[in-house]
């Protein structure tokens, strides 16, 4: 019994610390663990120095005692030095993502859109008890990146009358309001709150057009794989406004359009329409013209009048042939692909610039800049295939006898698929300020339902129409969501897992050692 009197006041110490740090951590009084141990640690030290207490006031004057002092000095004077360090860091956080793709790091495009940011965005997130951790740690990204992000969590249950105002339907929600103006997010990911946040900031939507008329993919076809249902949706995440066009019974182009999209007509374009586009572009419009992926009427040799004149015109040469490349197949060896896979672009280019990932570009043919372009016109190859492929000219052989090979006539890789022109108006002899862009790819497969998503296609299309549309600051490579492996935890379960790990199982070792310790002495 004279032992555990002797070590009653380190028990009763043991406990008081650990009562301590539940509360820091708890801040409630009435936490049955911190009221447990606080009264178990006053008990045992008031039993130490009612028992102990003259032998306490003798030992303080032993050189041991010093010894000990000190050491329990230096200690909390390390403690200190924690505490200080985590109240600076609270005060100054910092995060590092160790991740190897990043995911708990918004992609750069947030990271401008954020910069942009005039005043507060107020986003309300509508949750069961308020509590969403997924979506809460997206949002922690958000306000760590700008101090003008103010994120709510909201209980529909203690606030009916906030859902009913914001017009909420259903948990998991998000309200992005920025000024007067708002926007619901069913369905909340780094890319819907971003494009919320850009739509809100942009102002007034930009129109996108895209001809009709000559055969070319249907925007309202989601269901096919030829359809251009997929682009229309990334371009009105990217706050686009898209509409179809038949310029064959419009006498120009309508004048609000940010750009008019040419996607692989199959017949070719009257007179009158090829004559808008050349105003168009004369008057500062924007063109993105996906050529048809197979050969078509309007860029034969003999057609004068064709969308191969155009282009010429502009300094853009659209090959009459079709780019094949070399696949090398485990045990087959090598075979022709007219799919190429491209990872060489323009370093320099708004669109490309810092552009590192793959593209495959089906049924391609070479694109690339003339030998003489107007006066004013700023022509630069974007995007390039590998030195492995080259521009077939003989399609029947291809097609017909599945075989092909360089020949003389033949245009040896890397070949030239994309280009894009920027054209001084006033250099280019035409009486007006401004600045008129066009982009010309090899292949409109590129963007269709079934390409759009593979690789690193979607980000190049969104590039190129965000250029075109002025919108350079949002170009970027957008962040592919990848799925963490995490572990949601209900407030019981965290609070219990707390208590055991942080506390209760080194509070058990710290006793069992005090008890051995003493026992040894």
């Amino acid at each position: 019994m004279r032992g555990w009197l002797q070590i009653s006041g380190l028990i009763g110490l043991a406990l008081t610390f650990f009562g301590l740090i539940a509360y820091l951590f708890s801040g409630n009084l009435r936490d049955a663990y911190v009221a447990a141990h606080w009264s178990l640690g006053a008990i045992f030290l008031l039993v130490y120095l009612t028992t102990q207490g003259r032998t306490l006031i003798r030992s303080l004057g032993r050189r041991a005692t010093r010894r000990g002092l000190q050491t329990v000095f230096y200690s909390l004077l390390f403690l200190g030095i924690l505490v200080t360090a985590n109240f600076f860091n609270l005060r100054h956080h910092t995060r590092w993502d160790l991740t190897e793709a990043g995911i708990h790091t918004l992609s750069s495009q947030s990271a401008k859109v954020l910069e942009r940011l005039e005043r507060d965005v107020e986003i309300y997130g509508f949750f069961d008890r308020g509590e969403h951790p997924a979506i809460s740690a997206l949002m922690k990204r958000y306000t760590y990146l700008s101090p003008r992000i103010k994120f709510h969590p909201i209980d529909p249950d203690r606030h009916p009358e906030l859902a009913q105002r914001f017009h909420i339907e259903q948990l998991g929600a998000l309200h992005v309001r920025y000024g007067q103006e708002s926007i619901n997010i069913t369905d909340p990911t780094e890319e819907a709150v971003t494009n919320a946040i850009a739509r809100l900031t942009r102002g007034m939507k930009k129109t996108v057009y895209f001809l009709t008329g000559h055969g070319e993919p249907k925007t309202s076809d989601r269901a096919s794989a030829e359809g251009y249902g997929a682009a229309k949706e990334a371009l009105e995440n990217e706050n686009y406004r898209v509409e179809e066009l038949l310029l064959a019974a419009e006498a120009r182009i309508p004048g609000p359009a940010s750009l008019l999209i040419v996607a692989g007509p199959h017949k070719p374009l009257l007179d009158h329409e090829l004559q808008a586009l050349e105003e168009h572009v004369k008057g500062g419009g924007r063109l993105l013209i996906l050529l048809p992926s197979r050969y078509g009427e309007g860029l034969g040799p003999g057609s004068a009048e064709g969308l191969g004149k155009f282009l010429q015109a502009w300094g853009v040469a659209a090959g009459d042939d079709l780019v094949v490349d070399q696949v090398v197949r485990l045990f087959a060896g090598p075979s022709l692909g007219i799919q190429p896979i491209v990872e060489a672009y323009s370093p320099d280019h708004p669109i490309t610039r810092n552009f590192k990932e793959r593209t495959i570009f089906p049924m391609v043919r070479s694109v690339e800049p003339a030998a003489t372009a107007r006066e004013g016109a700023e022509i630069t190859s974007l995007v390039k295939t590998s030195p492995s492929s080259w521009a077939e000219k003989n399609l029947a052989g291809i097609f017909k006898d599945g075989k092909a090979a360089l020949g003389p006539e033949d245009k040896k890789g890397p070949v030239s698929v994309g280009v894009a022109a920027s054209i001084n108006l006033k250099k280019a002899g035409i009486e007006k300020e401004g600045e008129g862009r066009l982009v010309v790819l090899g292949t409109a497969e590129f963007a269709n339902n079934r390409f759009l998503e593979l690789f690193f296609n979607r980000d190049f299309f969104l590039n190129a129409v965000n250029w075109l549309g002025g919108e350079d600051a949002v170009i970027t490579i957008r962040q592919h969501s990848l799925r963490p492996s995490r572990l949601q935890l209900t407030e019981a379960e965290g609070y219990l897992a707390f208590y055991l790990g942080f506390l209760i199982v080194p509070e058990i070792a710290l006793l069992i050692g005090l008890s051995v310790w003493w026992k040894r002495r």
